[in-house]
């Protein structure tokens, strides 16, 4: 799959440059991913529109990396699945254990792990890991 046609949500999009998920929003672009962005502090990053939560984003998404923490993630289970993403990334800081089991049972393919150093390790792609 292209990297063009993938498509990325960042939950827990960031326009401040020092966030971790700031950083992986403009990695991602760099790397001709398209970029959905979730925040609900940002209306634009990026030069991009925020939606304020999942059941805004309309299908298909790829990929969803996670950069918020589990007191917020854990209500998302029916958005999340409603989204049939191939892979949930739950950056450090963003872990869930009881979500990431009940994404995994649904067969939607979890990793724990930093979308930065995927990106830089070439390792996002869908075809990796």
């Amino acid at each position: 799959m292209a990297k063009q046609s993938l498509r990325v949500v960042v939950l827990g999009a960031s326009a401040k440059p020092e966030r971790y998920a700031h950083r992986a929003q403009q990695m991602l672009m760099d790397h001709g991913y398209q970029v959905v962005l979730v925040s609900r502090r940002a209306e634009t990053i990026l030069g991009i529109s925020t939606l304020q939560s999942l059941r805004e984003v309309t299908p298909p998404v790829d990929v969803i990396t996670v950069y918020v923490g589990a007191a917020q993630s854990s209500g998302l289970l029916e958005d999340m699945l409603a989204l049939k993403p191939r892979r949930v990334i739950f950056n450090p800081g963003a872990e869930n254990a009881l979500l990431e089991a009940a994404l995994q049972k649904a067969g939607i393919e979890v990793w724990r792990a930093c979308t930065l150093v995927l990106l830089r390790t070439n390792q996002f792609a869908l075809d990796a890991g």
